[in-house]
């Protein structure tokens, strides 16, 4: 009989995890703020559940996708005055699975008290975008015990294709922020040298087409390069969501004493196209950054 695996948070990669879980044959219990977030989980077999709570002690695995880490703190130790957490729901011999960008600091406290209530916990950040949620190829990278990730594989496997098991607790955030910087940097980069040839009188396709035969083409460039030229900058992976990724790496940079000048740099570029969107953007809209100058 296949475990009940709860699903908390149903965003633009929650709730297609969660979809695959239902494909999949798993018994799926689902809360999120906004409850119309999970309607067709439901009429697809997914059971709703009041509160964060609820969802954890109903289930076997508890899988966790939110926006940031007070997202996180929130559904898991509860709001303040306003009731329990997860945490206080989970059921010994249960795992927690974190699949949050958020610090590996966090990631400590929740490995902590999933242990004081007698449950296992990994840290799962993945990274394949909205698509790859969709269609199930996530890639994981995992912080925790192997022999936990064992226990869970047949969940993983509904969601994604690759899973790195990279360290400790704390080890899948880790490394998803160094990842997600060096997109970060990519994409800044890219931006920053469209706006200098535009400015020298070339079209941005010209210096494009170039690239493309270069040591500098990179598949991301492929995706986020004709986004850029044709300022479509739907949200795939929303700006908001990198701006904090770039602000936690910087954050982590400090506590670990590692100077992240090309990331300070980048931060300062995404700072400011959010600080002046009015609507939700995907993060190559930071070549707007260059658009006002």
């Amino acid at each position: 009989m296949k475990p009940t695996v709860g699903v908390i948070g149903l965003g633009l990669m929650g709730q297609p995890m969660a979809g695959n879980l239902v494909k999949a044959g798993f018994p799926v219990v689902i809360w999120n703020r906004t409850r119309s977030r999970g309607d067709e989980l439901v009429q697809q077999g997914a059971k709703w559940a009041e509160t964060p709570f609820d969802v954890a002690a109903q289930v076997d695995i508890l899988l966790t996708m939110v926006s940031d880490p007070a997202a996180l703190e929130e559904v898991l130790w509860g709001k303040a005055g306003a009731g329990k957490g997860a945490l206080e729901g989970l059921r010994k011999g249960s795992v927690l699975i974190d699949s949050s960008t958020v610090s590996p600091k966090l990631e400590h406290r929740v490995a902590a008290a999933c242990a004081e209530r007698g449950a296992d916990s990994l840290d799962a950040p993945v990274t394949g975008g909205d698509w790859g949620a969709k269609k199930g190829e996530l890639v994981f990278m995992i912080g925790g015990e192997a022999k936990v990730i064992e226990r869970v594989q047949p969940v993983l496997d509904a969601m994604g294709k690759k899973f790195f098991h990279v360290g400790p607790a704390g080890a899948g955030q880790t490394i998803k922020l160094a990842m997600n910087l060096i997109l970060a940097l990519e994409v800044d980069a890219l931006a920053e040298a469209l706006a200098l040839a535009t400015a020298g009188g070339v079209a941005g396709e010209k210096l494009f087409e170039v690239l493309q035969s270069s040591m500098g083409r990179a598949p991301l460039l492929d995706i986020k390069g004709p986004l850029i030229l044709k300022k479509d900058y739907k949200p795939s992976f929303p700006l908001r969501l990198m701006h904090k990724d770039v602000g936690l790496a910087l954050n982590l940079a400090r506590e670990l004493g590692v100077q992240l000048p090309a990331g300070a740099g980048a931060f300062t570029a995404y700072s400011s196209v959010k600080d002046a969107a009015k609507e939700d953007l995907d993060y190559s809209a930071v070549a707007k950054f260059w658009d006002k100058k």
